[in-house]
């Protein structure tokens, strides 16, 4: 920065709240109880003062450069403490913990045939109980959640950290590159051979982004099937109270449930959170007050299986039966990837002081309870419906109601799962561009999509009808839980390795437990693919080739799009005077219209030409007087204060005339910027700038002002893409991916769908794009 020029002291970007405010001021503003803080319905020429901006001038680039630090290597995770960070694990319950924790309802049905031994009880106890605490606790708990990407969870998420810490996939060029959050660097000859394998493999890279992509694809199977599973096997419980009730009214009402809740989504995440909490912390309390009952009146000696010894007799006691047993077992655990895949929503502290807090000590006596029961069993029944035929003398149509409205609650998990995920896809351009609604101010990762929630609901009703019971729910819907577990052992094995730059003898050793546990739970629900597995792999496999598909296109387009990204001297001849277009354009005389030309850009690069300009200034061999290169910024906040909304820049070059600026516009998810009036507060930002500069700015003033009375238009680039004719087998192939690619484009939202501007300011300049 120049020395006379005086530096500008503004608010810093924070990891939470509205950027530029303190704790407290970001709190009470995203509680929505500030009522000073202007919103974007506000103009913001009302409420910008010139006191600390004054005397900013409008070429200082470090202010520039210190906003883009800000938003490209700040994660913008939220971090919670106190009574914020109680509430939001409270809320943490009703929403992640629905799953696993409605798993009482049919564990011990889906594991045993007929009613087990004293043995055979307590080795598959003794398994459940191990299971929760190496695959739930340790693995996710402590592990996994701690290799975030920036606060989201998921596979996904783990592909994506490792690819930003190598070279291992194309970024779009229009997105500057971010930094990881984490170590980048290796020095270990063990981690850099491994990361030079998979920077220099075609099929490693390949291979790397399948597993992150078929993992987020099994987790929205799992979306599809959790509400199936856990409402389907409460209301089977009415069996209980009548056994006359058939099973066509059973899934019925399964169905009617299912879409009632799918109904209330777009309240969104914190107001379900806070609404179903309550009901998930009474189930469980409930299954931990049964289990304690059950333990004190029936059989204690059950506590054994706390000894390993119990799981590993029951296997080898069991052999083949007991290894396919574990198909039914592994639902113990069914909803622990939820755990990482909500990540973003509510926080690692928040997932951790609720799991350990309430939920895992409830599931541990609700297990124990039902063991202690079942051993004791005189009707022999009591395996087959465990939670309705073991809940204390009394409580049955209490527990009925408490466990179906759990049920119909546990579905919220893997929905909300399902939205995270979709995000994160789309914003890392591995899916079309769906509608995101924010749903809350003070939880900026509370989420709502629209198409997605309705697609969820039509395939869920049509799964429950399909199937209708949840023995063969139970096999479709183990293979997803299990799948996404070994995948992402294997994911944060890569991680630790390359990003923690944790040495290998300590990875080794915890991550072959890991994988010998995974690996071993998969082989037996594999078993399952006639019963309903098949369901899984064959939907996970669709979804994983739209996926794939998706960004195959986008890459190309990204390349089809870097040919016609133009420096600014390669489009006029500026040794004549007046300047003439180059002679590859035409060579005709370089026009100027009266009025204020405002250019999208998809980029703020400003060595590269906005597209719309380049394309306006070859056809029409004209060019405004005043040009300004606009281009919008999305942050992960609910809102910017204005003093930060806006960063203004000198356009230097002969090319875009003496008159031309850059305005970069940062705004949060709840600010309405797109809308009418949008140039007024361009201008007025510019105007502000000039405002406080040296004496020569005055005639830009002048000029800006002068362009402006006389017209503005809004230029946006309008791209077509077209398949270049070639010839061959491969290339045909390639053909057919990108003509799919091209159909799913037309029909996609595009990312400027929501903008509301003058629609009789709009240019539209198309220009063909070849693949």
């Amino acid at each position: 920065m120049g020395e006379n020029a005086t530096e500008l002291t503004t608010p810093r970007s924070t990891k939470t709240g509205v950027i530029g405010h303190s704790p407290r001021q970001r709190l009470a503003t995203e509680a929505g109880i500030w009522r000073d803080h202007p919103t974007a319905k506000t103009p913001i020429h009302s409420v910008v003062s010139n006191t600390s901006v004054v005397s900013q001038r409008v070429d200082d680039v470090e202010r520039a450069r210190r906003f883009d630090q800000e938003d490209l290597d700040n994660d913008h995770a939220q971090h919670y403490h106190g009574s914020i960070l109680l509430w939001l694990s409270f809320q943490s319950i009703g929403v992640i913990y629905g799953d696993i924790g409605t798993s009482p309802l049919y564990v011990f049905s889906s594991t045993f045939d007929s009613h087990p031994s004293w043995d055979d009880l307590v080795g598959a106890l003794s398994i459940i109980i191990w299971s929760l605490v190496l695959i739930v606790t340790l693995k996710y708990c402590f592990i996994v959640l701690a290799a975030n990407d920036h606060g989201h969870g998921g596979t996904f998420a783990l592909y994506s950290v490792l690819a930003r810490s190598m070279k291992i996939a194309p970024e779009d060029p229009n997105c500057p590159r971010r930094g990881t959050g984490l170590s980048d660097k290796t020095n270990k000859s063990t981690s850099q051979k491994l990361r030079n394998y998979l920077e220099n493999s075609s099929r490693a890279k390949f291979a790397l982004q399948a597993v992150g992509i078929l993992g987020v694809s099994l987790v929205i199977a799992d979306g599809i099937l959790t509400p199936a599973q856990s409402v389907l096997g409460a209301v089977q419980g009415a069996h209980v109270v009548n056994p006359d009730l058939g099973k066509p009214t059973v899934t019925g009402i399964t169905c009617c449930i299912l879409a009632l809740f799918f109904l209330v989504q777009p309240f969104g995440t914190s107001k379900l959170g806070t609404a179903f909490a309550p009901i998930v912390t009474i189930w469980l309390l409930f299954n931990l007050g049964s289990g304690i009952y059950n333990l004190v009146t029936y059989d204690h000696t059950v506590l054994k299986a706390f000894s390993p010894y119990f799981a590993f007799s029951y296997l080898a006691r069991n052999g083949h039966a007991g290894w396919k047993s574990l198909s039914g077992l592994l639902l113990a655990f069914t909803g622990a990837e939820a755990m990482f895949a909500n990540l973003a929503a509510f926080s690692k502290k928040a997932v951790q002081i609720s799991w350990l807090g309430i939920t895992f000590p409830c599931l541990l006596f609700a297990y124990i309870g039902q063991a202690a029961y079942i051993s004791e069993d005189t009707t022999r029944k009591a395996y087959s419906n465990p939670f309705f035929y073991t809940v204390p003398p009394g409580t049955l149509y209490f527990g009925l109601v408490i466990a179906v409205l759990a049920a119909i609650v546990a579905s919220q998990a893997l929905i909300t799962s399902t939205f995270q995920l979709l995000s994160q896809v789309m914003r890392l351009s591995y899916f079309p561009n769906l509608k995101v609604i924010h749903t809350s101010k003070l939880f900026h990762y509370h989420i709502y999509i629209p198409a997605a929630n309705w697609v969820l609901m039509v395939c869920t009703v049509s799964v429950t009808a399909i199937f209708d019971n949840t023995t063969s729910l139970g096999s479709a819907y183990g293979v997803c839980a299990i799948l996404v577990t070994l995948l992402s052992t294997f994911m944060v094995g890569l991680v630790a390795l390359l990003v923690w730059e944790v040495r290998v003898y300590y990875i080794l050793p915890v991550f072959m437990i890991f994988f010998a546990i995974d690996a071993t739970y998969t082989s037996a629900v594999l078993t399952k693919i006639p019963q309903g597995a098949w369901f899984t792999l064959a939907f996970g496999a669709v979804l994983s080739s739209i996926l794939m598909l998706w960004r195959y296109g986008k890459e190309a387009q990204w390349a089809a799009e870097s040919t016609k990204r133009l420096r600014p001297e390669s489009l006029l001849n500026l040794k004549r005077s007046p300047p003439h277009l180059a002679r590859q354009w035409g060579g005709a005389r370089i026009g100027t219209v009266p009025g204020l030309g405002i250019f999208f850009s998809k980029s703020d690069d400003p060595s590269v030409v906005s597209t719309s300009f380049a394309q306006f200034l070859t056809k029409f061999a004209a060019r405004p007087r005043v040009v300004v290169f606009f281009h919008v910024r999305s942050l992960p906040v609910p809102y910017v204060c204005p003093a930060d909304r806006y960063i203004v820049a000198r356009a230097r070059s002969a090319v875009f005339g003496p008159h031309a600026y850059r305005v970069v516009l940062r705004h949060g998810y709840a600010d309405d910027v797109l809308r009418p009036g949008l140039d007024a507060e361009i201008v007025h930002q510019i105007e502000r700038i000039l405002s406080g500069g040296d004496p020569g700015s005055m005639s830009e003033l002048d000029a800006l002002r002068a362009a402006y009375t006389a017209q503005t238009v809004y230029v946006v680039g309008k791209e077509t893409m077209r398949l270049r004719q070639q010839v061959g087998v491969r290339l045909w192939i390639r053909r057919m991916m990108l003509t799919t690619f091209l159909c799913i484009l037309d029909n996609s939202r595009a990312k400027m769908a929501d903008m509301d501007l003058d629609a009789d300011r709009i240019v539209e300049v198309g220009f063909v794009t070849d693949l």
